[in-house]
């Protein structure tokens, strides 16, 4: 936040401080929300009256959805203070949760959005010239709250009234290693041809373009079908023998697919979207324990993001 501090004559000085707004979900599973506030990097040159400036820090809860969700949020915000008050007690702590039992969403997910806004504002004291006060609204990724039985904390360990956990609502990045020596290396480099060079892969498609490498074309999260699920397994099986015949396995070699069976891109997409490309999938025979590395690194992923079933939460591969 910058001020230029004027007289009826013109200009006369500048100021400025910093505000960095940090939103932070707690390791182990649980509801609050944490947003701090710090104050920093104040700075005045020329003639300027900070001492009497009043900096004003706010966090709102713009929108949520659904509308009838009431959040809990701390009393550390509102506050307003001098410039050399601010200087001196630069850190604030607020705290956003939302009780579980207020959302929507399928298979019970509960899912609560919300817009949290925060507000700084500077009011120049009596006697200069200018917009006073002047407010600034900086950006942050909005958050979520759910309590889907299929995500960590679902129960509350015993505590009913804090089961699930929050997350902010966001496209999400599963990182996977080509590198060697990485226990999923087979894995990323199946999905690394896959994105580079898709029409190498199989089975065959000359218009084949995989999803899952741009947030234009995300992938989402298949729980609550299982049956699609096992749908998708079984279609990347049956063109791995195809492809590789009956043998496949030999020395201890699985099916590896992407995109991954537990998402709606899966292998058997076409028949469930009619609209969609044939074949636009890959598969690759490939060593067990690297596919199982690779599906242990996918479930951690999905809990660690509590990424939701169905189009609303996508995310996004990389490999390095």
């Amino acid at each position: 936040m910058t001020t230029v501090w004027e007289k009826q004559s013109g200009a006369v000085g500048t100021s400025s401080y910093t505000v960095y707004v940090r939103g932070t979900v707690p390791k182990e599973a649980d509801r609050t929300m944490y947003f701090d506030y710090d104050v920093t990097d104040f700075t005045a040159v020329g003639s300027t009256g900070v001492s009497g400036l009043k900096i004003g820090l706010k966090g709102d809860i713009a929108a949520d959805w659904p509308a009838a969700a009431t959040p809990v949020t701390s009393k550390t915000l509102p506050v307003t203070k001098t410039w050399l008050e601010m200087r001196s007690n630069p850190h604030y702590t607020h705290s956003v949760r939302y009780a579980p039992g207020q959302g929507s969403g399928a298979g019970a997910a509960d899912v609560v959005a919300a817009v949290y806004q925060p507000e700084v504002t500077s009011t120049l004291p009596a006697g200069w010239v200018g917009e006073s006060p002047k407010t600034g609204k900086p950006f942050m990724f909005a958050p979520r709250w759910d309590s889907a039985s299929y995500l960590r904390n679902s129960t509350g360990a015993g505590n009913p009234a804090n089961k699930g956990g929050a997350a902010f609502s966001m496209i999400a990045t599963l990182e996977y290693s080509s590198q060697p020596g990485a226990p999923e290396q087979a894995v990323a480099e199946h999905i690394k041809q896959a994105f580079a060079n898709p029409k190498a892969t199989k089975p065959l498609n000359a218009l084949k373009n995989v999803p899952g490498d741009t947030i234009q074309e995300p992938l989402h999260r298949l729980f609550l079908d299982q049956k699609r699920l096992e749908r998708n397994r079984a279609v990347a099986v049956r063109e791995c023998k195809r492809y590789w015949g009956a043998n496949y396995t030999d020395g201890g070699k699985e099916c590896d697919e992407f995109p991954f069976a537990s998402t709606y891109e899966g292998s058997a997409i076409e028949e469930y979207d009619t609209h969609v490309e044939r074949n636009n999938f890959s598969v690759l025979p490939i060593p067990g324990d690297q596919n199982g590395a690779g599906g242990t690194l996918l479930r951690g992923f999905y809990n660690a993001n509590r990424i939701i079933d169905g189009p609303e939460d996508g995310f996004i591969v990389k490999i390095n």
